[in-house]
């Protein structure tokens, strides 16, 4: 039943016994599970992470277990899967040493007593020792996903961190209620709640600049990160993503509704702005598979911290971009504009008439296939007798 299912989804979530190994969701096609190790040690979690946000512009969101991804039946008895919420890490860029980007030499920041680090081969790659096997039985049907929407990750984003077009970092995160992007030293109290947000979110660090090479860029760079310290607040509400901006550097942002060859789209400070809409996504997705939108509905969200966007200039031009991708709206996306998307209107198949040569091509197909089916039967030796 799904009601123990769910129960069992919030249990693991509150464990701080496990370790993401393997994220099924980020593969294609896309597989419905995720697959956590047991730690040695638990990992240290705060004790205060249970007590209600105060902030007003966030009101308690209680974990809905309908919105959490589901453990696949053929994993279910295994000691080592389950879903967690990580409270705070440091994002992994593309080869880099260290979580933020820095190199030798420069100060990074303290980590706070709850962050956990995971390494890169647990979150770019996937799990090596699974057995291809067990891969094939995990395969998603997607019929069932679409009558099961509760297999699908409806509260993962995809983050990626642009420094002028350069990408720093990215990761998934499955906070059910979102999370908090910053930088600095300071962490998020249940005191404080009115400063930096709800205790309750993903906390994720910018990356640092050691890896920028010119330096006027990276004077500006850290300029504007050193603004951030409150942080851009993605809280996950029902099925729909919402923004705040608390930091001092302002922020514009393009996406759903706001298309980039429109005019410069800032956000109000500490007001709380809807920036994706899963209803809405649905409901274009359906269009485009009826015929009657030309493409599907866009899901990508792009944040621009302090400079204009959009202002018809590309975004590989700006110092920090981040992109926020809903993982059910790229999953959704990729099924139905592959096997899901073919419909007999639309195809148009452009064939000659047959002539004498592709007829006597057509005899010869025909008696091989009479051949395999004697063969097929047994009865061949018996016609040679």
């Amino acid at each position: 039943p799904a009601k123990w299912k769910a129960n069992l989804r919030c249990a693991l979530n509150k464990s701080r016994e496990f370790n993401l190994k393997y994220d099924g969701t980020k593969e294609t096609p896309m597989q419905p599970f995720k697959i956590y190790e047991v730690c040695d040690q638990p990992v240290n979690g705060d004790p205060r992470i249970g007590e209600p946000p105060s902030y007003s512009a966030f009101s308690a969101n209680p974990v809905d277990p309908f919105l959490q991804p589901i453990i696949p039946p053929e994993f279910s008895g295994h000691s080592h899967i389950a879903a967690t919420v990580k409270q705070e890490e440091y994002i992994l860029g593309d080869g880099l040493q260290n979580g933020l980007g820095m190199g030798p030499g420069v100060m990074r920041p303290p980590v706070v007593p709850h962050a956990v680090n995971i390494p890169g081969a647990m979150v770019d790659s996937p799990m090596q020792e699974m057995h291809p096997q067990a891969e094939s039985q995990v395969q998603p049907c997607i019929s069932d996903l679409l009558s099961s929407p509760h297999m699908l990750p409806l509260t993962d984003l995809d983050l990626k961190f642009q420094y002028r077009g350069r990408s720093v970092g990215s990761l998934t995160v499955s906070n059910p209620q979102g999370c908090r992007l910053y930088y600095g030293n300071l962490a998020p109290t249940p005191e404080q709640v009115e400063l930096f947000g709800p205790v309750t979110l993903h906390q994720v660090l910018f990356p640092g600049t050691a890896d920028i090479q010119n330096e006027k860029q990276r004077f500006y760079t850290e300029h504007l990160l050193d603004v951030m310290d409150r942080g851009l607040i993605l809280e996950i509400r029902g099925q729909d993503i919402y923004a705040v901006r608390l930091c001092q550097c302002k922020v514009f942002w393009s996406g759903p509704g706001v298309p980039e060859e429109g005019p410069p789209n800032p956000m109000e400070r500490e007001r709380k702005i809807n920036v994706f809409s899963l209803n809405n996504f649905l409901q274009g997705l359906i269009l485009y598979q009826k015929g009657e939108a030309p493409s599907p509905p866009p899901f990508e969200i792009y944040f621009c911290f302090g400079e204009d966007w959009p202002d018809r200039k590309p975004k590989e031009k700006k110092l920090i971009v981040v992109q926020v991708v809903p993982v059910v709206a790229r999953i959704l996306t990729e099924m139905f504009s592959g096997e899901l998307s073919w419909s007999t209107d639309s195809i148009r198949l452009q064939i000659s008439n047959p002539d004498l040569k592709d007829q006597t091509v057509e005899q010869f197909k025909e008696l091989h296939r009479l051949l395999q089916n004697q063969h097929a039967q047994g009865t061949w030796h018996q016609n040679l007798q």
